[in-house]
Parts: C-alpha cells; structure tokens; sequence
C-alpha cells in the first residue's frame, strides 16, 4: 500500500477546512490508524512514557512535565526519515514563558521511532494535512511525547503559557492514557479574537485533537489528581508539521 496515498478522512477534511479544528473520538480514530497501518507494537508504545526525562525548562521551576523529543522529515511521497537529534525552539512570540532559548530534551527511542504505531501516526497525519496545503513538498515534523503529572496540592500544567500558537502549520495532539486525573479540557478559541470556539476532553487511549495553527490558538486546563495518594497523570503524543 503507498501510505502516502491514502485519502483524507472526508469529515475530518471538511472539519479542518472549516473550522480550523477537529476532535476526533478513539473508535474513529483508531479506525483511521488501522486504515493506514500496523499498530502491532502499541503496548510498548504507551509504556514508553513511564521512562520520560524531566523537562527542566520550565519557567515556573515546576516538576510536573515529563518529555522526549524527535524531528523528522517527512515528504509528500511519503517518505519519512529522522533527522539528526536537535532542539526544539519557539519564538516567545509563540511561548512567552519558554520561548527564545534552544531546549534540548531527551531522544525518543529508537525502538519507539521505528516502531508501528509512531509510523503510523505519521503516516495518517501526513494523510491528514498534506491536501489542506497541497504545495508543500516536504514537511519539518516535531513529535513530542508528554506526560503531565499532578501531586498532592499541585495540579498540573498542560499548557503552562496558556492559550496559545505552536508557530507550525499543524498539529495532532493524541491521548494515550490519563490515570487518575480530573480536568485536562481542550480549548480552542479564535485566532484573532480570542473568542472560544469549542472544547472538549481527551479521556480515552486514541482520542484526538487535531489543530490549524494558522487559524485557531488552543490550550488545555490544569489536570488535578482525584486520589491524592496515587500517582496522577495524562500522557499525550504532539506531532506537529511545518512546511519547509
């Protein structure tokens, strides 16, 4: 099967197009996955984030975010290749909090890079946003494994530089697990306005959130425990392309 060539999901085309967002649920999601790939090593996917580095960037000094980083290019004849390890910048146009240094975060694994289940996302996502910019040839890609953690009195920040841009063109955010927390609620407002456009609530391994950066700023509230006395937290992968 040439990957490269699988049709968009329709409604979610028509979503994107004219909204500059869509929430998909897991049955769905799951669905469009199968349609373009294995996720045969899912497991060990997901348990991947239990070996997450603490992110040490961020400006409130908190201890709550846990990450791993990888780049790839990705062409529209489908190839995918990672590119040598590097960091991930923002302008503090688009992170205010965090932007305008080089941050360096651990590597996604190897295993987890060549594994089924982070090609087929990538090979969905390409599927996804590849016809709402049908002249880029290649794409900058930025996959980021986040695991968000609330303790005891000290909830969780999400997105610690609130509403906000990414400085991509697009971005997939995709739930893998949440144990043990409330809250966490997705918010997408308009760019210009600032006005809520929707929300909604990742709660189940596959839901999805899908993002026209150009368009709409997004945000996510503060996740609290439900049992102080057991661990907390909301693992999410962010992929998010960028034409070249």
């Amino acid at each position: 099967m040439n990957h490269a060539r699988v049709a968009a999901d329709i409604d979610l085309h028509i979503a994107l197009t004219r909204d500059g967002y869509a929430f998909v649920e897991h049955t769905h999601m799951r669905k469009l996955l199968d349609a373009v790939g294995s996720l045969d090593d899912w497991p060990a996917f997901a348990a991947s984030w239990n070996d997450l580095a603490l992110d040490t960037y961020l400006a409130d000094f908190g201890r709550y975010r846990r990450r791993r980083h990888a780049v790839f290019r990705i062409d529209r004849s489908g190839a995918i290749a990672r590119e040598t390890h590097q960091p991930h910048y923002q302008s503090r146009e688009y992170n205010a909090l965090q932007g305008g240094i080089e941050r360096w975060f651990e590597p996604l694994d190897d295993s987890i890079v060549s594994g089924a289940s982070l090609q087929t996302i990538l090979r969905l996502s390409l599927a996804t946003f590849s016809p709402l910019a049908p002249d880029v040839e290649s794409w900058h890609t930025e996959v980021h494994q986040f695991r968000i953690e609330a303790r005891p009195n000290e909830p969780g920040q999400p997105t610690p530089e609130g509403v906000h841009r990414d400085g991509v063109d697009y971005v997939l955010v995709l739930l893998v697990d949440r144990i043990n927390i409330a809250s966490g609620t997705t918010t997408i407002h308009d760019a210009a306005t600032r006005k809520l456009l929707g929300s909604f609530t990742l709660t189940r391994p596959f839901d999805a959130a899908l993002v026209d950066d150009a368009r709409v700023f997004h945000g996510v509230t503060p996740v609290e425990a439900i049992d102080p006395s057991k661990p907390a937290y909301r693992d999410v992968l962010v992929v998010t392309f960028k034409r070249r």
